[in-house]
């Protein structure tokens, strides 16, 4: 049991970092399960995958608490409603993703959790974050802070978002890249993507549990309890230095590091796939 526990704070190390750094989470984990496999059914490993997610969600309710919560004391009338107005733009944005994910989830699940398109996904998108950060060289973005992001534009990011129920896409990246493209900031694109992660992971998060509950027909073993709430810990901690570095970073950086990063992974990959 200790061993798996200690997996399990592996696997939250990883969920923390590559949640936020849009460089796939669920990719990233697909790959570890390959080399350092969980000791536990493939039904929770596939709940696992997804439900260890809760504990970065919290990290993002710690640290933007303020901007969240609209009934904060500090909080006047106006306040208050520009923070309505955001939860609004958040839940438009979640439309596409929520649609198209409760429809497709097991298929998706099914086929396309695998070594191939992990790899592909890397790549595109690698390639995408480089090609769209040549573009933005040469234009400035056009909504610089949360208010100006208008609904329909919340709308087509949200459109973006439906990309990353493919792994390997990541989500922030495919919500990143689509801010971009529609003239966000980067701070802009990152900070919208947070909060998009909210109602997003937590509706995930709900649905595996439902899930596996109506698939195996019980409930956890201690040891599956403790291996979960282990990694959703250890998941929020380091997602909150993950989610303080990348705003730091991208204040005098751009996304291209990320991109190439993306490239190399995804080659690695297809090269350990096919050849050895």
């Amino acid at each position: 049991m200790f061993i798996e526990i200690l997996k399990a704070a592996f696997y939250g190390i990883v969920q923390g970092i590559t949640e936020w750094l849009p460089i796939s989470s669920t990719g990233h984990m697909i790959l570890f399960e390959q080399l350092i496999p969980l000791d536990v059914s493939k039904s929770f490993w596939d709940m696992f995958l997804v439900v260890i997610q809760f504990g970065s969600i919290l990290a993002v309710v710690l640290l933007y608490w303020n901007k969240l919560w609209p009934w904060s004391r500090t909080k006047n009338e106006l306040e208050r409603k520009k923070t309505y107005n955001l939860w609004g733009k958040v839940l438009v944005g979640v439309i596409p993703a929520a649609v198209i994910g409760l429809l497709f989830d097991d298929i998706i699940t099914e086929y396309l959790y695998n070594y191939t398109t992990v790899a592909i996904t890397l790549i595109i998108y690698g390639v995408l974050f480089i090609v769209v950060e040549n573009m933005n060289r040469v234009k400035h973005p056009t909504i610089r802070n949360l208010q100006k992001l208008d609904y329909k534009t919340a709308l087509f990011i949200g459109a973006f978002q439906v990309l990353a129920l493919i792994p390997g896409t990541s989500r922030s990246g495919a919500t990143i890249i689509g801010a971009l493209l529609l003239g966000c900031s980067r701070y802009v694109a990152a900070e919208y993507s947070f909060f998009l992660a909210v109602p997003v992971m937590l509706g995930a998060s709900g649905l595996k549990i439902v899930k596996y509950f109506v698939k195996t027909g019980v409930g956890f073993t201690g040891t599956e309890t403790a291996i979960l709430i282990t990694g959703m810990i250890v998941a929020f901690v380091v997602s909150i230095f993950a989610i303080k570095f990348l705003m730091g970073y991208i204040r005098n950086h751009n996304f291209k590091v990320f991109g190439y990063y993306r490239i190399i992974l995804g080659i690695i990959i297809l090269i350990y796939a096919f050849v050895i």
